[in-house]
């Protein structure tokens, strides 16, 4: 009766640990090259690009800090971009 008991709070405690996994983002702004030409231009983004920034929205912030990357990802086009991709710039 005890072991059954031990069992059955075992399998209770299997069944409601829900494992959380989280996927780490690598933080690579190469990732968002499929968005140059919608940054640069007046052109739509492609889904592709849309993708890239949903996927890269945790490193914004850190792209925003670096001056050789903040010209490009804090342009008005950029925003754009992400706005239209529904994807909006974070707060930093």
């Amino acid at each position: 009766m005890k072991a059954s008991y031990i069992a059955v709070c075992t399998l209770l405690v299997l069944l409601l640990a829900k494992p959380h996994v989280t996927m780490a983002v690598t933080c690579n702004p190469t990732q968002l090259s499929p968005c140059v030409s919608a940054i640069t231009s007046a052109s739509p983004p492609s889904t592709l690009c849309c993708s890239k920034i949903k996927e890269q929205k945790p490193c914004l912030c850190q792209y925003l800090k670096n001056p050789n990357l903040k010209k490009f990802v804090n342009s008005p086009n950029a925003r754009k971009v992400a706005n239209t991709c529904g994807t909006p710039f974070p707060k930093c």
